[in-house]
């Protein structure tokens, strides 16, 4: 694996990824590449790179893990910033750097999104027309979780006036609001009454050294969310998403709604060759590291990328 930094050239900073190559790497070939793109809150280390693209590697692929914009160990400030507009163009600098690889196969790039990264690499495709196939795990619509979360319309709306709000103190000189995502711990979650399957789960990968790394922080600036409550992931699929598609849910559905989404887009994208795989006995969380569902994910990863890319 080696650790490389890249300039984003529109927004003058550098995006930093881990590449991982498989066994007997040979510079001098052109192999076929994979990008994974972490969840939102995530970082290159956890489920993206350390489980997702490992394993891709040892399949023969390059597979490449990046740190979005305002995330992780890539540039960007103020920290913390969850755009969609910008999370997409981090994918189109990914693809440029890619292309200057001599080791990469230009017409062979495929792309996966991770949870909220599902929805991204989703709507990246339909624009981004290097990508040539492209792979969702657990992936979720972001605006649509958003809005779901305020409950109605008119929540919404309030949600997005503290927004506004809160961006006018902060061009006034306050200091940023950083919101975090979720409990300290599984305990805490408990004694707040929560159950849900994915916000417990959540809390397990990411507050447990079962997941934990420095870089995933779980946290989103206040002000600069305001585009994601107005934006849809999967707006145009019936038009312009064409490349191949898989689309890999576990079958216990959460509060952040997945399951929901993968039968969605599925049924909305044009692509000729689209496929829904519906991992039986297991949720969200379960697909980021869990041996078992990871190992049937990648069953289907393997051949689907092999056979399109």
């Amino acid at each position: 694996m080696e650790h490389v930094t890249f300039r984003n050239r529109d927004m003058y900073w550098d995006i930093a990824a881990d590449i991982y190559f498989p066994p007997n790497f040979d510079a001098a070939r052109q192999y076929p590449t994979v990008v994974v793109a972490h969840p939102i809150g995530s970082c290159k280390e956890q489920t993206s790179g350390e489980i997702y693209s490992a394993q891709l590697a040892e399949q023969g692929f390059v597979a490449v893990a990046f740190d979005a914009s305002f995330q992780g160990e890539s540039g960007g400030e103020p920290r913390s910033v969850e755009d969609p507009a910008l999370r997409v163009e981090d994918f189109r600098h990914v693809a440029d750097y890619l292309t200057t690889l001599g080791y990469v196969d230009a017409d062979r790039i495929g792309l996966i999104g991770m949870c909220g990264g599902g929805g991204y690499a989703v709507n990246t495709v339909m624009t981004e027309r290097r990508y040539k196939a492209v792979a969702t795990i657990t992936g979720a619509n972001y605006g649509r979780v958003l809005r779901e979360t305020e409950g109605s319309a008119d929540a919404v709306i309030a949600k997005l006036e503290q927004i506004a709000a809160q961006r006018t103190a902060e061009a006034r000189g306050a200091d940023w609001q950083v919101d975090g995502g979720l409990p300290e711990s599984v305990e805490q979650a408990t004694e707040m009454g929560i159950t849900d399957v994915d916000i417990l789960g959540a809390t397990e990968y990411y507050k447990t050294d079962r997941g934990a790394k420095p870089n995933g922080v779980n946290k989103t600036l206040r002000s600069h969310m305001g585009v994601g409550y107005g934006w849809d992931a999967f707006h145009l699929a019936e038009e312009l998403l064409t490349q191949p598609l898989l689309v890999i849910v576990g079958s216990v559905p959460g509060g952040f709604g997945a399951y929901r989404d993968g039968h969605e887009i599925v049924r909305r994208a044009r692509s000729e060759k689209k496929e829904l795989v519906v991992i039986e006995g297991w949720s969200h969380y379960d697909l980021y590291d869990k041996d078992e569902p990871v190992a049937q994910a990648m069953a289907k990863l393997t051949p689907f990328f092999t056979e399109n890319l």
